[in-house]
């Protein structure tokens, strides 16, 4: 029905990295409509992150490992209308579904555009591309999902939430670029990866999490459930160890900041925080 390299390029298992962000939103709403949840979970793993990714493959037409494929195929103009159509029915179904999900959508695909679309390229400046991610994957995805569902929580009781979304999100961030320092400058691209130097990813990286583990101490510590942050921390055990594994590889041999090391990074990272977020959701509303 497709052509190979449009299913491949749409990376429908790399939106799986971003589902913690969505179980987070599930886990601290109050009264969980599971229906609607189910609509909104679809929405962005299957039409609104894949489409992010195929419009960028379209764009970069990468012939280097990228996120989560080690030999990207190259990209036909189909990828590109099948991107077009995702959003356009993603669009509908999230106006129908709220008109909170609509404009965070909308607000999602148009940054996902700016940020690859050559004539703005958002990602070719360090801190610009960085906090568009930081912003839109984190935040953005947090407050659509949770409004969506709770209308009636005030949004300045989410701002806190939405930050660590954020964190968790910038904290692996840049560990997804720091292979790609050299096709990256060759295409006229800066990330914040390669200005920080693959020592100071690491170190970027390590401030993010720890700002994100504070945050979630303060969130837990204001309702009195400073249990759910210790098991944040179990949770998140391999996730560090790894990560400092990695850290003191790099730290001796720069080659060892590679795509194979970046995708097991990337994938402890997201069963640990995904596991975290499915017991919060068991936890607070099966218990």
């Amino acid at each position: 029905m497709f052509q190979r390299s449009t299913l491949q390029l749409l990376r429908f298992h790399f939106s799986l990295f971003l589902l913690p962000v969505y179980l987070f939103a599930i886990s601290q709403v109050p009264d969980v409509s599971w229906g609607k949840a189910l609509v909104i979970f679809i929405i962005l793993h299957f039409l609104v992150y894949p489409s992010s990714n195929g419009y960028n493959s379209y764009m970069d037409r990468d012939e280097s490992p990228i996120g989560g494929l080690s030999k990207p195929l190259q990209p036909t103009k189909e990828l590109f209308l099948v991107s077009i159509v995702m959003d356009l029915v993603a669009l509908m179904l999230s106006f129908y579904v709220s008109s909170v999900l609509g404009v965070g959508v909308v607000l999602y695909i148009l940054a996902s555009r700016a940020y690859s679309y050559r004539g703005i390229r958002l990602k070719q400046y360090p801190f610009i591309g960085f906090l568009t991610v930081f912003i839109f994957q984190g935040a953005v995805i947090f407050y659509s999902t949770y409004k969506s569902i709770d209308s009636n929580t005030a949004t300045f009781h989410l701002l806190l939430p939405c930050l660590i979304a954020s964190l968790l999100i910038g904290a692996l961030y840049p560990l997804t670029q720091i292979y790609q320092h050299e096709d990256d400058k060759k295409d006229g691209v800066i990330t914040i990866s390669y200005l920080l130097g693959k020592r100071g990813t690491f170190l970027f990286s390590a401030l993010l999490f720890g700002g994100a583990a504070f945050a979630l101490f303060v969130f837990f510590k204001e309702q009195n459930k400073l249990k759910l942050f210790y098991l944040f921390l179990l949770f998140t055990m391999p996730v560090v160890g790894f990560f400092l594994h990695w850290f003191r590889k790099v730290w001796k041999d720069e080659k060892e900041a590679n795509f194979k090391n970046s995708l097991r990074m990337n994938v402890i990272s997201t069963l640990g925080t995904t596991g975290y977020f499915l017991t919060l959701i068991i936890l607070n509303h099966f218990e």
